[in-house]
């Protein structure tokens, strides 16, 4: 049977679906810890196999260090206008776009193994495939551009 309160906690955790979250705590006796780690692992399994999808959607995130010395533009695509249009979208372009002026990086697969720099230990790719998983649809970062005053 499920803990709801543990159910709501995932939720709240992962940001991924009631269905899947309550899959995942059935799965691992309701434990926490385990059905984290059950979401990533599906969260991966997911991404490979909507890697091939096309991805015509999405949006272009800034970010402007306050001392307007360092800048970097994203592009951040998705498959439909639903999913580009959505907050948390949103909110991963601008945290992406954020990474990307923090880091010295102008190669995109380099950029992808850095870790996250809110969560240490977590890359940029796992950033992305976590929202895949949320989502439910292929989400990829396809450029990243950095500027820096007098470079």
């Amino acid at each position: 049977m499920i803990d709801y309160s543990k159910l709501k906690q995932l939720r709240s955790k992962t940001q991924v679906s009631f269905s899947l979250c309550k899959k995942a705590l059935e799965e691992s006796d309701n434990d926490i810890e385990k059905s984290m780690k059950l979401l990533k692992k599906w969260g991966i399994e997911k991404a490979k196999k909507k890697a091939d999808r096309e991805t015509k959607a999405g949006g272009i995130f800034s970010y402007i260090h306050h001392n307007k010395k360092i800048a970097s533009l994203i592009e951040l695509q998705s498959e439909t206008d639903f999913v580009s249009g959505n907050d948390d979208f949103k909110k991963l372009g601008s945290e992406i776009a954020m990474q990307a002026a923090s880091v010295r990086s102008d190669n995109l697969d380099e950029f992808l193994i850095q870790d996250y720099i809110r969560e240490p230990g977590k890359t940029i790719d796992s950033l992305v495939k976590d929202a895949i998983l949320k989502f439910g649809e292929n989400i990829k970062i396809a450029r990243i551009l950095r500027w820096e005053l007098g470079e």
